[in-house]
């Protein structure tokens, strides 16, 4: 790899950015829900959409689930893991993009408020360029602190401000532009809104190679 090209590494969020897996995290979460017996909404997937593991478990231990938010976090990790087994379900657009990254020689990373089983199933799927995994579990602070983003250049060996991070969120987009990198933003669940250091996509296929080397600060 030429480490003057830009990028020199792209980061990518995973719910809703690299995977479509809010489906199985809104199925886990009413699954470990109504075996606890309490409540869980759609308002709630919205509520805690981007947020860690445990802000979710931590609510249904509000609420009163009678286990502790550390072992509910992990039920709901077991199931999304266990529904995700198999193919890794990309989102259109994101396997292309993996292979061009690939063969141009740029690596890539997994940064994500999601917990490391999931997200290692999904770095499974394309394991030549998606070399590295942060999770919440890594970081003191989570998003939308900068140290996930900081944590997986860091690992990578690459300049942040040479890297692209592509979010979904609001939470995750901060999380990246406080880092010191530009986001390109994808269509998610929630609207983000614009801020400096954002570009704003239509579609995941609208994210190729050719597409975030021209958004090289340098040039």
């Amino acid at each position: 790899m030429n480490a003057s090209r830009f990028p020199s590494a792209v980061l990518f969020d995973h719910d809703g950015t690299l995977v479509n897996s809010e489906p199985q995290w809104a199925v886990a979460k009413r699954a470990v829900a109504a075996r606890y017996d309490v409540g869980w909404s759609t308002e709630d997937d919205l509520a805690t959409l981007g947020r860690t593991v445990p802000t979710s478990a931590r609510l249904m231990v509000e609420r009163g689930a009678a286990a502790t938010v550390e072992d509910i976090t992990e039920e709901l990790g077991r199931e999304v893991a266990a529904a995700m087994a198999g193919e890794v379900p990309f989102l259109p657009g994101i396997r292309s993009l993996l292979d061009e990254l690939a063969e141009a020689g740029v690596p890539a990373a997994v940064v994500t408020n999601a917990l490391t089983v999931v997200a290692r199933c999904t770095a499974a799927g394309a394991p030549e360029v998606l070399q590295v995994v942060v999770s919440q579990e890594d970081v003191e602070h989570a998003k939308p602190h900068p140290e996930p983003y900081l944590l997986a250049a860091r690992r990578l060996g690459v300049d942040p401000a040479r890297c692209v991070a592509v979010e979904d969120s609001g939470t995750g987009a901060a999380s990246a532009a406080a880092a010191g990198m530009p986001v390109v933003v994808v269509p998610g669940e929630l609207p983000v809104e614009p801020e400096p250091g954002y570009v704003l996509v239509a579609d995941h296929t609208d994210v190729t190679l050719s597409f975030l080397r021209s958004l090289d600060p340098s040039a």
